[in-house]
């Protein structure tokens, strides 16, 4: 497990404050500036909301493919394989608290704009596709429960109330999260409350969480399995992309990330437990619904179409978590000159920026057009082992770069450990995958070589250098560490 540990600097401390009126806003392009809106709390929903996503309503079926009963056992496997990650997320964004995450980390460590663009490139894509597919996942089988609509015209008008939403406002956008994510996760615990019931009254049966399909290496099974519940822990890494939006991060950041990762770890463990006591091993793996299934096999009588409609928030929380992160990316990725600064301006009053919202979301809606919800998602997380395999490696470059204010710091073994973690998961990948991912990074290496032709042709030169694009020790106020975290 991570620690934390602080760098401290007198000067920076008698300054530091938690007044919100000492920090509101951060320069942007253009004069534009991103509200601080989001605290502590707000910002541990904001990540739990998006780990908690529509992937665990079938996520448990699959595993049980793998494992058997024992669906709990690749869980843990997978939180701390997450909570590698996670720290090195933890380190750098307390120490570079900058919109853009992943794209800042790398041009800061590897000082190649061709490879921060890459970076930031593969997170902005997998944004934007993982929210085509979610719409489409909205508009599709969840939503034909209520209303018949073609998906592709429910998908559309459905990112279109997702960017509205998003360009209101960022704490307007949260605290629809926050009601997202109570009620997705009341469905998670509905399932967990209705096993009980059917064990309590001599139903169910206890021994299937601790027996593994026949015929398989547990050992093995275990950590394939891993490899799928990974997955749904994925979503973590778009805390990064709102740092410019929270009230001091230093502080509070790595207690939301750990907390929420943890909290969506034991909501799993729980879940993949009940589902294995309330049905057999290959029913689960069978059924396009498990946790449906294990609620109507416990007989409280919950309504079939009360998890229709829990699903469907599931997936429109995930969809404005999605492109939440996406503007944000691509308005920190126009600071560092890395895309058009006019993806750099924000609405006069709202501070909330606007160019980047239509964009990302004019791209998904395109990319609805393209493929079918599998299609789009296959890719998503290649691209994000990408990022993740960056910032970890980057972490430990940057130990030489020592800033004024206090952050967050992991022991040195745990960014090693992630970014081996990483290349394991990659070696997992199908060719198939490799093949999209590659495809997606020639098209951002082809958009890079534009970009930079376009800004050489206009004398601008190109990505801003790392030491202007973000200054050690620029904290505006908020640098103060989190010792207890």
């Amino acid at each position: 497990m991570p620690r934390a540990v602080t760098a401290r600097s007198p000067t920076l401390s008698r300054v530091s404050t938690t007044d919100d009126t000492a920090d509101t806003h951060r320069a942007g392009p253009e004069g534009g500036a991103l509200k601080r809106d989001i605290t502590g709390k707000l910002l541990f929903l904001f990540i739990l909301g998006d780990v908690l996503g529509a992937g665990v309503y079938a996520l448990v079926g699959t595993i049980a493919a793998e494992v058997g009963g024992v669906t709990w056992a690749p869980m843990i496997v997978a939180l701390l394989l997450s909570l590698l990650t996670a720290a090195s997320y933890a380190e750098l964004v307390t120490k570079y608290p900058k919109a853009g995450g992943s794209a800042v980390f790398a041009q800061r460590a590897f000082r190649s704009s061709f490879v921060s663009f890459l970076v930031g490139f593969s997170m902005l894509a997998a944004g934007i596709v993982s929210a085509a597919g979610l719409s489409l996942a909205f508009s599709g089988d969840y939503l034909g429960t209520f209303i018949d609509v073609p998906p592709v015209l429910g998908a559309v008008v459905f990112l279109v109330a997702v960017a509205l939403l998003n360009a209101r406002g960022i704490k307007e956008s949260m605290r629809t999260n926050l009601v997202m994510t109570l009620i997705e996760t009341s469905g998670l615990v509905l399932v967990v409350v209705t096993a009980a019931i059917l064990l309590g009254g001599g139903g169910g049966d206890l021994s299937r969480a601790v027996t593994f399909a026949e015929g398989v290496d547990p050992v093995f099974a275990v950590f394939g399995a891993a490899i799928l519940a990974y997955y749904s822990f994925v979503g973590f890494e778009t805390s990064a992309n709102v740092i410019e939006e929270v009230r001091d991060p230093s502080r509070v950041y790595p207690r939301a990330l750990f907390g929420a990762l943890i909290v969506a770890g034991v909501m799993y463990v729980l879940v993949g437990t009940a589902a294995s006591i309330a049905l057999p091993a290959d029913e689960l793996a069978d059924s396009s619904g498990p946790l449906l299934d294990v609620v109507a096999a416990s007989g409280v009588g919950v309504p079939a179409w009360l998890f229709s409609l829990i699903a469907l928030i599931a997936v429109a929380n995930g969809a404005l978590l999605t492109l939440i992160m996406s503007s944000r990316l691509a308005y920190g990725m126009a600071q560092q000159r890395l895309l058009p600064s006019v993806l750099g301006r924000v609405l006069p009053k709202r501070r909330t920026p606007w160019v980047a919202i239509v964009v990302t979301t004019a791209a998904a809606m395109a990319l609805a057009f393209t493929g079918d919800v599998a299609t789009l998602a296959e890719t998503v997380v290649l691209l994000l082992l990408f990022v993740f395999l960056s910032t970890n490696v980057a972490t430990l470059v940057l130990r030489r770069e020592k800033v004024e204010h206090e952050h967050y710091r992991a022991w040195t073994v745990i960014p090693v450990l992630g970014a081996l973690s990483c290349v394991f998961l990659l070696t997992q990948q199908s060719g198939e995958v490799w093949l999209r991912g590659l495809l997606l990074l020639a098209i951002g290496a082809v958009l890079f070589a534009i970009t930079a032709l376009a800004r050489r042709a206009s004398g601008r030169g190109g990505a801003r250098p790392t030491s202007e694009a973000a200054p050690a020790g620029a904290t505006h106020g908020d640098g103060k560490a989190d010792a207890d975290a």
